[in-house]
């Protein structure tokens, strides 16, 4: 959620950066005045609280009269009557601020979707086209290693089993991952993959909810994960962290759940936009002040896993038009796919700065005992199906097999899958 002091103290610019993500100066005046009205309801609550019990007391020094209980009677109607009028401002007021994305950092490109983000580094050679390159699906399919027509017939369109030697070298990968990460600090964790609704909203991903991208079962009242962040994130809601612990990095292993509303028509065959897929996740509770270095150290590390696993990738800045909700800047790792001549997003890493732990209440004691908001940090460390896509095509063999990079050869019985 965003900081309302900010919307107070700085209106001009925090409208000006909010336009460019597509928020209406009509919609930021809106909050402001509901602020306001909020602010003197509750100020005309505590008056006419005030009045009451300077009439309780007086009436308790005195013989009470019909005049001071009718007056008391009506007193306690009128604050019910503004207390109902405070509720109702209360909650149009979350409702539309919950709305409201991040305001991007000065160094975001102003643009409107993916074409207009900002390729910052190219890395890596793709592989030159000595033959036509077969695509992925075509390489699983001719090795049996996925069977996405038996999966619709269980679970319908965007699910498939991954099978032999593909399920080896997905956990080959997890396993990788989380010993990267655990060499720069970072916990282990394996957290819930269900979460109470209400946490989506005060995450600030009002928007996954209203575009139904999610997965909600109404009995349970329980969102299904989109990623690890998002139970991760909610973790200490409602916490006071020590200074001592921060920064607090956690690697999160997860299957994630998306409905991908709105995407349809798109990628809809084989594995690379599943409703259910497999991630390992990078997030961090950090002090403001270090908050851009831990950013740029989870780029770093998605960088170095890619670079591991030697795949051609770009570093790009997402633009405003193409930030999620809660992100302030955003920088995405697109990895080469030979067979559609193209880069694809394989890793987004977010600064959040104190978005969401508003939303859930974070905190952090400094060493002069105030309490300060945290600034949250997420990121892609694998996104699990999509890097297999990667590696099946860029380290096919001629005769239709998949080489194994040699960064896993450690964790695998072979070299090679045909």
């Amino acid at each position: 959620m965003l900081n309302l002091d900010l919307i107070r103290d700085n209106e001009k610019e925090v409208k000006k950066k909010l336009a460019t993500r597509g928020v209406s100066e009509k919609e930021i005046s809106q909050i402001i005045d509901l602020d306001k009205k909020k602010r003197n309801l509750i100020q005309e609550v505590e008056d006419k609280r005030h009045d009451l019990n300077e009439l309780s007391e007086e009436i308790a020094r005195s013989k009470p009269t019909k005049k001071k209980i009718e007056k008391g009677q009506e007193l306690k109607k009128e604050i019910k009557k503004i207390e109902d009028s405070l509720s109702e401002v209360k909650e149009k007021f979350v409702e539309k601020l919950a709305l409201i994305p991040n305001v991007p950092r000065d160094e975001v490109p102003v643009g409107d979707n993916e074409e207009d983000n900002e390729v910052l580094d190219k890395v890596g050679t793709p592989p030159k086209k000595e033959t036509t390159p077969q695509s992925y699906l075509e390489i699983v399919e001719s090795l049996d290693l996925i069977d996405t027509s038996r999966a619709a017939k269980v679970a319908g369109s965007r699910f498939t089993y991954i099978k032999k030697e593909l399920v080896l070298l997905e956990l080959a990968l997890v396993n990788f991952a989380l010993f990267e990460l655990t060499q720069e600090g970072f916990i282990p964790v394996m957290p819930p993959m269900m979460m109470k609704e209400g946490l989506m909203r005060e995450l600030g991903y009002e928007n996954l909810i209203k575009n139904e991208d999610l997965y909600y079962l109404p009995k349970d009242k329980l969102n299904l994960v989109g990623t690890a962040e998002h139970t991760i994130g909610a973790m200490y809601k409602n916490e006071i962290l020590d200074s001592d612990s921060l920064p607090q990095r956690i690697a999160g292993f997860s299957t994630c759940f998306r409905r991908e509303a709105g995407s349809y028509g798109k990628d809809t065959k084989g594995i690379l936009r599943l409703h259910q897929f497999n991630k390992v996740e990078m997030f961090s509770f950090v002090k403001p002040e270090k908050a851009i270095d831990e950013h740029r150290l989870f780029v770093k590390i998605a960088r170095q896993i890619v670079e591991k696993l030697e795949l051609p990738y770009r570093l790009v800045r997402l633009c405003t038009g193409d930030l999620g909700q809660p992100a302030t800047v955003t920088y995405d790792l697109e990895t080469w796919i030979p067979s559609q001549e193209r880069y694809r997003e394989t890793h987004s890493i977010s600064h959040c700065s104190d978005y969401q732990s508003r939303g859930l209440k974070i905190r952090y004691r400094d060493n002069d005992q105030e309490t300060r908001y945290l600034h949250t940090v997420n990121g892609t460390a694998i996104a699990l199906e999509r890097m297999l896509i990667a590696i099946i095509e860029n380290y096919q063999t001629k005769e239709g097999g998949i080489k194994i990079p040699k960064v896993l050869q450690n964790y695998l019985p072979f070299k090679e899958i045909n």
